[in-house]
């Protein structure tokens, strides 16, 4: 019966799914056993959550389980949510949260629609009151699935215990196929003490979701067309690249073609930083070749990226000279912000090959030539002192780039939102893919500490580094308490200018320099981290810094370094709201 087409009952809500894998040997267990057991079948050996009175029956399960799923107690279920998107970024597989209801499922939400916009797949996983009680604003109760619908991928209520498996058989399904994306399954109580008969049928398939698009050859040809004829082409990608674990097609098809190539900030890592082709970052903050000469481009080749406003500037003046070819997995993408001339509408793992396969091999040295006399106007200008400051006062970019250095580009740089976010992006240099990990849709503040955890129980081989500004790490600081109690070895560097930089630039900037509330009086770092057991140690002049940097990198266990930064400093370059991207601003 192994590869027989298998079609179960379900209830309502949840499609028909087929199955090719036959089931394992029935068992009677409770509903709360069925959801560890459904776990364990799809082989998640961590997951992040915090108890409550709704999903106590799974929590008992996990008790008597707890030598086959590790589960780690956050201390706020945003944590819990956050820990399982970076565990999912860093490992590739999906990542699983426990919550329970009310407040413990409304937790969540940030961290789902940070997951939703960066295509993240993580599992949630809530309790929910009684069935015989929903809809009574019993204690603790709030409509989870209503709230969640608009930024998860999928999600269930499930009130029998039956339905159990089949449901997170699913969730695991959606989550990691297609373009990845959070799935919420809620789970009554009834259903977590009633009993089931259980098997786990791994969900293959489902009737009208189709996630492995069908790559049309006519488009490949006429994308094939444009490349060869094309005289000044641009290469534009995203995170695409990475969850479709399509680096070596990539890299292979940029080489043969001989194009420049930019990066979105989720796209990060997945081409080395040194590779010749490689150009730099896109979008507000991003470099200033890319960003001038996407205007002048006659070919933009869009790669796993959805043009999103921080990549675009003013899309009504973006790339208007250029062709377009967009190669994206989600075809609600294509022509969504950008008009293709050629889209393709395919997982570009196999659609790159085809392509690469075709096009002549080209190189395109005096185009690439304009990229670099535009990349030595902004080391001239920008880059220089921003890496090698002449300031008295130390520079977030000094530190990341010394970070970089002392790690020879094989950390994992999980960052926070904000100034030291962009620098983190900017001065960060990786030769491995999924080492950068950040909220690029959502821009979450307190995102970095929980996800940072998450990433070093994702890739235990790892170092990995957070680095947060002195704002956003105060948002999920209590995250120390998990760190403390689950020993995780992680490095956290807190760059304190005692404001919220990024919103004081703008207030610079555009508002006269109003600082309304941006002002930060913060407590001691210090103090806090080593009241959690986390060793720890603050900076605040340059000669002290690369001794302290290596400290903290060559320490075995946790460690916070706290580095005093220019308290008036911007990231530039620059695009302003409503800007083109060619009017990128280097002052």
């Amino acid at each position: 019966m192994a590869n027989a087409v298998k079609q179960k009952t379900v209830f309502p809500g949840i499609e028909e799914a087929e199955n090719s894998e036959s089931p394992l040997n029935k068992i009677k267990m409770s509903g709360s056993e069925a959801v560890v057991k459904s776990l364990l079948a799809e082989d998640v050996k961590t997951i992040f959550g915090y108890p409550g009175g709704a999903i106590m029956p799974v929590y008992d399960e996990l008790y008597k389980y707890r030598n086959e799923l590790h589960h780690v107690l956050t201390r706020h279920e945003q944590g819990a949510v956050h820990a399982a998107q970076g565990f999912a970024r860093v490992s590739g597989k999906v990542g699983v949260c426990i919550a329970t209801s009310g407040p413990g499922a409304t937790n969540l939400i940030t961290g789902i629609a940070d997951a939703y916009i960066d295509s993240t797949p993580i599992v949630c996983i809530t309790g929910q009151v009684a069935s015989g009680l929903l809809g009574t604003d019993a204690f603790q109760e709030t409509d989870v699935v209503g709230i969640s619908m608009p930024v998860t991928k999928w999600n269930v209520q499930v009130t029998k215990a039956e339905d159990i498996p089949v449901a997170i058989a699913k969730a695991f399904h959606i989550a990691a196929s297609g373009r990845p994306g959070p799935v919420l399954v809620d789970i009554t109580k009834d259903a977590q003490f009633g009993e089931l008969d259980f098997e786990y049928l791994h969900c293959k398939k489902i009737r009208s979701y189709n996630p492995r698009p069908v790559i049309k050859p006519e488009k490949i040809d006429q994308a094939v067309e444009l490349i060869n004829k094309a005289k000044k082409p641009f290469v534009v990608f995203g995170q695409g690249i990475i969850l479709g674990e399509a680096e070596k097609e990539f890299k292979a098809f940029i080489e043969k073609s001989g194009i420049p190539t930019g990066w979105t900030i989720l796209g990060l890592s997945a081409l080395d930083s040194d590779h010749p082709l490689n150009v730099g970052m896109l979008g507000m903050h991003g470099n200033y070749a890319p960003n001038k000469l996407t205007n002048e481009c006659d070919l933009l080749v869009a790669v796993g990226m959805r043009f999103d406003d921080r990549v675009t500037g003013d899309v009504s003046r973006y790339a208007k000279q250029a062709k377009v070819i967009h190669i994206e997995i989600d075809k609600a993408e294509i022509n969504k912000n950008v008009k293709a001339d050629v889209g393709i509408h395919a997982d570009v793992k196999e659609a790159l090959p085809l392509i690469t396969r075709k096009i002549e091999k080209r190189e395109h040295e005096s185009w690439l030539q304009k990229f670099r006399a535009y990349e030595k106007t902004e080391q001239d200008l920008i880059i220089k002192k921003d890496l090698y400051p002449e300031q008295d006062k130390l520079t977030m970019a000094e530190v990341v780039r010394l970070i970089s250095e002392k790690t020879e580009g094989k950390a994992v740089i999980v960052s926070d939102v904000g100034q030291h976010q962009m620098f983190a992006c900017r001065y960060s240099k990786f030769k491995q893919s999924k080492s950068s990990i950040t909220s690029g849709g959502l821009g979450t503040m307190g995102f970095a500490l929980p996800a940072a955890m998450g990433a070093k129980l994702g890739a235990p081989e790892r170092t990995i580094v957070t680095i947060a500004g002195d704002g956003g790490f105060q948002m999920t600081i209590q995250e120390l308490g998990t760190v403390m109690q689950t020993e995780i070895d992680l490095k956290i560097v807190v760059l304190n200018n005692n404001f919220l930089g990024m919103v004081r630039q703008w207030q610079e900037l555009f508002f006269d320099k109003r600082y309304a509330s941006t002002v930060m009086t913060n407590p001691d770092f210090i103090t806090i981290a080593k009241g959690y057991g986390v060793e720890a140690e603050r900076v605040d002049s340059r000669e002290n810094l690369e001794n302290a940097v290596n400290k903290m990198i060559d320490f075995k266990g946790a460690y916070l370094l706290e580095v005093s930064v220019g308290k008036e400093d911007n990231v530039f370059p620059m695009i302003p709201t409503g800007a083109a991207v060619s009017e990128i601003r280097l002052d």
